[in-house]
């Protein structure tokens, strides 16, 4: 069940630092928001050579329909020269990953480059 079962797509955070889109994603990526998910890849994946890093950290779930939203994106990125970088410290989507034979076909890391890493917030 999603966190929040009226968002018809995970809610994200969207930065571009020097040419980069970092996308956050928070909660579920399944049938119920890979469609609205897919158009909003889409947009970002859209000109000539996109750099796209997607942070899953947030992301609580991915089902098949999940991962091929990920997979038109990787393929839309590289049919336009670009990049795509999955972000996830976690084990569980790295053996989702491996168990639908694509433990090799994405770039992952388990923590944002540091040029990309969000800034900390001061409190005063």
């Amino acid at each position: 069940m999603s966190e929040n079962p009226t968002s018809p797509v995970p809610s994200s955070a969207v930065r571009t630092l020097d040419g980069t889109t970092v996308m956050t994603l928070h909660g579920e990526i399944d049938l119920k928001t890979s469609i609205p998910l897919m158009s909003r890849l889409d947009a970002r994946t859209a000109g000539p050579c996109p750099d796209l890093v997607l942070d899953l950290s947030r992301v609580s779930f991915i089902d098949c329909a999940g991962l091929s939203v990920l997979c038109r994106a990787l393929n839309r990125v590289r049919a336009r020269h670009g990049r795509l970088l999955l972000v996830t410290d976690s084990g569980r989507f790295r053996r989702i990953l491996h168990a639908a034979g694509l433990g090799d076909v994405f770039e992952v890391q388990a923590h944002l480059p540091e040029p990309l890493a969000p800034e900390p917030v001061s409190r005063v």
